[in-house]
């Protein structure tokens, strides 16, 4: 999922300095949702992995 966050950040990058702007725009809010979505679930794996004892890194 990270890295799907990355590839449209790269592709709203792209699509920016082509002249781009709403397809830009576009794929900036797709790579922010991506991100944050892929935090909340590394966060609640943590915790969860934390609760059973098990080793969180």
């Amino acid at each position: 999922m990270l890295g799907w966050a990355l590839t449209f950040a790269v592709l709203a990058i792209v699509a920016g300095l082509l002249g781009f702007v709403s397809l830009a725009g576009l794929a900036a809010t797709v790579a922010k949702v991506l991100f944050v979505v892929f935090l909340v679930l590394l966060v609640a794996s943590f915790v969860i992995r934390a609760v059973r004892g098990q080793s969180v890194l």
